[in-house]
């Protein structure tokens, strides 16, 4: 098998889908909002007890997880592209240049929120060190786009997928 992908469309470069990720963060940012919403809802407002530490219950946030995460698994899975990366023309794709598959997305989804679990670390660390650590491990996940010639960033090596530019229509 050719180390070269199928597809003629050429590989996304990292600053243009750094950007599309930004996008990303402003829609994941709304359905965690609304998602909150609709728990304050259902739980009579009183989803967030508070005190000295405010207290939320223990299925709370694993369900904006599971929300976040349905929104760029489907993404992936509807045609390639997140709201973020449709105005930068990026569509996700295999390595052979087909749609991803419902185990490559969720393999992709992991590897790249895996840093994520770091977030545990802030009542020993703290939050500052915690935020510095967790964009440190970020960007190293981002940083083999800058040499493999396919630009692929650690998640998608893993989950051998690549994000392509495609034509503007």
């Amino acid at each position: 098998m050719s180390d070269q992908p199928a597809t003629q469309n050429p590989p996304c470069p990292l600053w243009r889908r750094l950007l599309a990720l930004v996008y990303d963060l402003l829609i994941v940012l709304a359905i965690v909002m609304v998602v909150g919403l609709l728990c304050q809802i259902a739980t009579g407002g009183r989803l967030i007890q508070p005190g000295a530490h405010s207290v939320t219950p223990p299925w709370y946030r694993p369900l904006q997880g599971l929300v976040v995460a349905a929104y760029f698994i489907s993404s992936w899975l509807r045609g390639g592209q997140t709201v973020g990366m449709r105005p930068w023309h990026i569509r996700l794709t295999r390595a052979d240049g087909g749609a991803p598959t419902l185990q490559q997305a969720v393999l992709r989804l992991l590897v790249a929120a895996a840093p994520m679990l770091l977030l545990m670390l802030d009542p020993v660390i703290g939050l500052r060190a915690t935020l510095w650590t967790l964009l440190a491990v970020w960007a190293g996940g981002f940083a083999p786009a800058l040499f493999d010639p396919r630009r692929r960033a650690l998640h998608d090596i893993v989950a051998n997928t690549e994000l392509r530019l495609q034509a503007s229509r």
